[in-house]
């Protein structure tokens, strides 16, 4: 039998939140694993689901309905269960979500880029996100200092995007036990079982790196 959401990912942040939301709501899923690194992005089957040749992409077939982009995404999954965007807060809840999607992954997916992928190859872009990945932390754990999520008291898709990318902060080198309030948040949602799961998607024993 057909599992009701197929997923077309791979091992990134972006794929991750996908996988940790199905988990979250306790969907069944069948993973399709696309190989970046081939190329299997660009490839002509693929674009026809995902116009960016971008993953992660999940096709639900309880109504043949397709959705890419990862914001939008979890947005489908969340009205779908029912679960992690309330309706009180929903308005704040989309505001945490679109400085994920427009600023926190964008900024830290450069700063992988120059100071992780390519170190030594551009003195200014890895000083520049260096520096602007450092003011994200830092304003993630202000706002943390007096929330116990990013959008208020609940655990919210907010939350589940922003999780993934904070979880590769070893490749950031800015220390994340130096924000005890960013510290705090990361370690409680890094103990959660759907999380634990969902990031070990491939089921490889794949473990959430400890701060």
């Amino acid at each position: 039998m057909l599992k009701v959401i197929e997923l077309f990912t791979a091992n990134t942040p972006n794929g991750k939140k996908i996988s940790i939301m199905l988990e979250e709501i306790g969907y069944e899923y069948k993973v399709n694993t696309i190989n970046l690194n081939e190329g299997e992005q660009f490839k002509s089957d693929f674009k026809k689901i995902s116009p960016f040749s971008k993953i992660p992409v999940i096709k639900d077939h309880e109504n043949n309905e397709i959705t890419f982009e990862s914001g939008a995404i979890l947005i489908y999954l969340a009205e779908k269960s029912g679960k992690y965007f309330d309706n009180e807060n929903r308005g704040y809840i989309t505001q945490w979500l679109m400085a994920q999607m427009g600023y926190v992954g964008p900024i830290l997916g450069q700063h992988h880029q120059f100071h992780h992928y390519n170190p030594g190859k551009s003195d200014f872009g890895e000083q520049r996100y260096f520096k602007i990945s450092t003011s994200i932390y830092k304003n993630l754990d202000e706002r943390l200092s007096i929330s116990k999520y990013l959008a208020g008291e609940k655990y919210t898709i907010a939350d589940i995007a922003t999780f993934p990318w904070i979880a590769r902060h070893d490749w950031h080198d800015i220390g994340l036990m130096n924000y005890k309030n960013l510290c705090r948040w990361y370690l409680e949602i890094s103990k959660r079982d759907a999380v634990i799961r969902g990031y070990d998607y491939l089921n490889k024993g794949e473990k959430i790196p400890k701060p």
